[in-house]
Formats: C-alpha cells, sequence, structure tokens
C-alpha cells in the first residue's frame, strides 16, 4: 500500500488532480457552516431527528440541512433531475436518441439536466422555506423567496462544483461532494460513542461488537457490489473486404446490485413522507398514522423492505433494456453457446436477470434495515450506519480507486489492486 501510494506522487497530473479535489471538498464544507439569513437556526435543528425524510437529507448534505446552510439542500435536487431523465429517456423518443449519439448527445441530455435542478432546486427551496416557516425570523413572502433563491444558488454552486471535480479532479464529482457529506459525519458519531461509553450508557464489548458489526458488513457490501454474472458471447467470423473480423470470446457482466442505491432512495422516500407531513399537520389520525410508520417500528420494517425488493426490480426493468442488448448482439454477428440469437437470447438473459435481480434486492433490504438491527443487538443509539450512507461511500470509494488504478497503470506503476 505503502508503495502504491508513493506511486500516485510520483504522477504530477494525478498529484495535481488529488490536490484539486481535496480542495473542493474544503469549499464544500466550508459552505456548510454558512447560515441562510432570517432562519432560527436552533429551531430547524429540533426537526431533525432519524425518524423523518429530513434526517437522510441531512445525512447526504452533511450536516448542512440541520444547520440550514446555503448548502442545506445539497445535491438532491441535480440526483433527482438526473434520477427523472434517466427515466424519461426510455420513454421519450428523443431523449433515446440523444442517449446514443455519443459526446453531442450526452451534453444535451446534460444541460437538460442542468435546468431540471435548477428548476427542481428551486420548488424544493420554496417548499421548505414554506413548510419551516414557523423558524423564519420573518414570515413575509420577499423573505421566504430570499431563502429559496439562496438556497437554490447553493445546490447550482454545488452542481458546478461537482461539474469541476469531474473536469479537472479525480472521480465523479456529485458522486464524491455527497461521499465527502457522508464522511464528514464520523467523527460525530464517534464522539457519540465515547460520551455513552463516559456516561456508562455502554460498555466496551457494545463498541467492539459494532465495530466488528461495522466491518462485516462493509466486506458484504463490497462483495455485492462487485459481484456479477458472466454471460459467455461467441461472435461468428465476419469477412468485410480482405480482413476478417469476429471469431472470439467475450462476456456480458451482469451486476448482482444493478439498481445502486436509488430502491432504498425512493422506498425511504415514501415511508418517510408520512412522518415528515405530520409534524407540519395538526391532525388526530395524520399523527396516529405517523406512530405506526415511525422509523424502528415493526411496519415500518416490513414495508420497508417489501418497497426496496419492488423498486430494484421496477428500477432494473426500466434502466436495463434486455432486448436491445440482445438484438446488438445479433446485429454483431455474437451468441450465447446453445442459444439461438434474438428472442430465445432474450429470454435466457431475462431468466437470469431476475434471478439474480432477487439476490441484489434481498441484499438492499438487509442492508436497508441493518441500523435497526445494530441499535437492537449493541444498544448504540444515535449512529446512523448502513443503508444509503454504507452503499454510497462504498461504492463512490470503488469507483475512486479504480480510477486512480487505471490511470496509475498508464503510467506503468503498480496499482492498488490485485
Amino acid at each position: 500500500m505503502l508503495s502504491a501510494l508513493s506511486n500516485v506522487l510520483k504522477i504530477t497530473e494525478l498529484r495535481q488532480k488529488i490536490v484539486f479535489t481535496l480542495i473542493m471538498f474544503l469549499v464544500f464544507r466550508a459552505g456548510t457552516h454558512i447560515p441562510v439569513p432570517g432562519v432560527n437556526a436552533a429551531a430547524i435543528e429540533q426537526l431533525f431527528t432519524s425518524g423523518n425524510l429530513f434526517g437522510l437529507m441531512d445525512l447526504i448534505s452533511g450536516g448542512a440541512l440541520s444547520k440550514f446552510s446555503v448548502f442545506a439542500m445539497s445535491i438532491t435536487p441535480y440526483i433527482n433531475a438526473s434520477i427523472i431523465m434517466q427515466l424519461l429517456t426510455v420513454v421519450v423518443p428523443k431523449l433515446e436518441q440523444w442517449s446514443k449519439e455519443g459526446e453531442e448527445g450526452r451534453k444535451k441530455i446534460t444541460q437538460i439536466i442542468r435546468y431540471g435542478t435548477v428548476l427542481l432546486g428551486f420548488i424544493q427551496a420554496i417548499g421548505m422555506a414554506f413548510g419551516l416557516r414557523s423558524a423564519l425570523l420573518n414570515q413575509s413572502i420577499g423573505s421566504m423567496l430570499l431563502i429559496a433563491l439562496t438556497l437554490t444558488a447553493g445546490t447550482t454552486f454545488l452542481m458546478w462544483l461537482g461539474e469541476q471535480i469531474t473536469d479537472k479532479g479525480i472521480g465523479n464529482g456529485i458522486s464524491l461532494i455527497i461521499f465527502a457529506g457522508i464522511v464528514s459525519r464520523l467523527p460525530d458519531g464517534l464522539m457519540v460513542m465515547y460520551k455513552y461509553l463516559s456516561a456508562g450508557t455502554v460498555n466496551i464489548f457494545n463498541i467492539v461488537l459494532f465495530f466488528i458489526i461495522a466491518v462485516a458488513m462493509i466486506v458484504f457490501v463490497i462483495a455485492i457490489q462487485q459481484g456479477q454474472r458472466k454471460i459467455p458471447v461467441q461472435y461468428a467470423k465476419r469477412v468485410v473486404g480482405r480482413k476478417m473480423y469476429g471469431g472470439h470470446t467475450s462476456h456480458i457482466p451482469l451486476k448482482v446490485n444493478q439498481a445502486g442505491v436509488i430502491p432504498i432512495i425512493f422506498a425511504s422516500s415514501v415511508l418517510m413522507f408520512p412522518v415528515t407531513m405530520a409534524q407540519f399537520i395538526n391532525v388526530s389520525w395524520v399523527k396516529t398514522l405517523a406512530e405506526w410508520f415511525a422509523w424502528g417500528t415493526a411496519l415500518n420494517t416490513i414495508l420497508y423492505a417489501l418497497l426496496i425488493i419492488f423498486f430494484t426490480y421496477f428500477y432494473t426493468a426500466v434502466t436495463l433494456n434486455i432486448s436491445d442488448m440482445a438484438e446488438n448482439m445479433k446485429k454483431y454477428g455474437g451468441f450465447i453457446p446453445g442459444l439461438r440469437p434474438g428472442k430465445p437470447t432474450a429470454d435466457y438473459l431475462d431468466r437470469v436477470m431476475t434471478r439474480i435481480t432477487l439476490a441484489g434486492a434481498i441484499f438492499l433490504a438487509l442492508i436497508a434495515i441493518m441500523p435497526n438491527l445494530i441499535v437492537w443487538v449493541t444498544n448504540i443509539q444515535g449512529i446512523y450506519f448502513g443503508g444509503t450512507a454504507l452503499l454510497i461511500v462504498v461504492g463512490v470509494a470503488l469507483d475512486t480507486m479504480k480510477q486512480i488504478e487505471s490511470l496509475i497503470l498508464m503510467r506503468h506503476y503498480q496499482g492498488f489492486m490485485k
């Protein structure tokens, strides 16, 4: 590992990319401490518990939301705009055509995502300013509009910051901003553990058990994230002019967790919506409904797991076009040994994808409900570990290491992975 790190420092270009990325991290963290004008920060912070949607958003924003800083919405509107665009690409022919046009098509889609981010960000900021109006020092329309514009500007700046990291730094900038926000909460979690230990609430055995479970979960997530089913593909020989093409063997990698972290985000949003709305609607039956769906209850946990499995299948079916995959294979003279090209190949790939998606869906459900199990086993509360945060951190870390690895190997150095 030390030799690999020394190889990184030897490459001037890579060293500059890493330094630039770290500087952008500092800018992001500094922005999380710049408050939005006209807000009672103490009143805002009381709303952010682990039992509502704001708790998840605060985790992704690195604590900026509970402080109600200019980066309070983090990069969430950009993620929503990207997901919406990805889903629209499947059903809108023009967008599907752009997605197949290479670099020019991607630029057009990226531009639409940017405009969508600003629009969704402004709508979300208006909703937050209105929903949290009890914590505003001035509840006039002008004050709410100023807060909405400030929050939208903060999200737009973060979107630009992420693009700068992607262009001039290392890794995917948007993902790294989310990664930095989640990792920045680690010292707070360690401090909570220390306070529990000092007060005698937990003992050293609980702490050691927590870290053992945490390491086991990380290993489990890495194994599943890297897991894939390789479908062998044989390409027939073709003669084009005087040259012969094909005749080689390849494979189609079908990932176990094809949907990534999206199903957990969808399921969390659906289940936490009643709890969050109950904070602003003073009606008895709404309060009762919120108690049923409270975080950690049996009903909430069961529905959470079932919704994650459903959204895993839904998102995989929407984003992975098995028919196009089989058609492209047929067009280039490829076939799976023992299967005819066309519909038989598509049916086989669909069966395989359905089976491995079940494993991926169960994996996501287990990871998502793991925080509840950790609290029950270790009796350590107030520390969020698992679910969305763990998947994002591990996924971004693996992708960034692969990019660094490829840059190192291009310079004929030995990389991190063996």
